[in-house]
């Protein structure tokens, strides 16, 4: 993969038409799950080698695996189908317009979110991410993975990838929609389906959009997520002052 671009700062970036279709997009997705038994069967080999840990070292393994893999996948296609670099194809975009303020979308989004969270009552779910938060080493690597590789792999995908495709189809703001929902759906069954998760979901995920399309950068919807999701794990460490005591 050649390197992420940095250019000149622009007064507003111009929307670039995405040169793939449906047919990649329908292979990548097809990809995925050849990609993900892939990344299963070599963490469980590299881990019946090494001493026994806990779920979160695997699970996270598996994840990065199977991001490495899939996106391995999706670059191919944009390098030996037309010839285009991986970054610069995802519009990965260094600086972009107002820039300093992108920053504090993702916490403002948080406080959004919980007050919305709130108003709707939405129930308290205990998942698999907070099963594996029981260690001080569990909560330093699933707290990394979530405010790193976690926001760019699904920012690479939804909103580098997709989202530019259902623009030039439907116009922004379905666009920004139509890539929300799969967003939100992924995470469904974290959640127990627990249909208010899913609507807290698709806003912020709606927000991470508009930060793409506006700034025309996937970098910055990429910070945007990654501060959210900061922002939520700052809240989990100040709960659980105990596990580093």
């Amino acid at each position: 993969m050649t390197g992420p671009q940095f250019l000149e700062p622009q007064p507003a970036p111009a929307p670039e038409a995405p040169f793939w279709g449906w047919a990649d997009a329908a292979l990548l997705f097809l990809l995925a799950g050849p990609s993900l038994l892939l990344s299963l069967a070599i963490s469980k080999g590299l881990f019946l080698l090494l001493p026994k840990t806990g779920a979160a070292p695997q699970a996270m393994a598996v994840q990065f695996l199977f991001y490495g893999i899939w996106f391995s996948n999706l670059w191919l296609i944009l390098k030996f189908r037309y010839g285009r670099p991986f970054w610069r194809s995802m519009a990965w975009i260094i600086p972009w317009p107002r820039m300093g303020l992108t920053i504090f979308i993702g916490p403002a989004l948080v406080l959004a979110v919980v007050v919305l969270g709130e108003a709707l009552k939405t129930p308290i779910i205990d998942n698999a991410i907070q099963r594996l938060l029981q260690d001080r080493l569990s909560i330093i690597l699933v707290g990394f993975f979530a405010t790193t590789l976690g926001p760019l792999a699904e920012e690479l995908v939804f909103r580098g990838f997709l989202q530019p495709l259902l623009i030039v189809r439907v116009g922004a703001p379905l666009g920004i929609a139509l890539a929300s929902a799969p967003f939100a759906l992924l995470h469904g069954p974290q959640y127990s389906w627990s249909w208010q998760h899913i609507v807290l979901l698709f806003l912020a995920s709606a927000v991470f959009g508009i930060t793409r399309w506006r700034t025309g950068s996937t970098a910055a919807s990429t910070l945007v997520h990654a501060t959210y999701n900061l922002a939520f794990y700052t809240g989990f460490l100040l709960q659980r002052k105990d596990l580093f005591s």
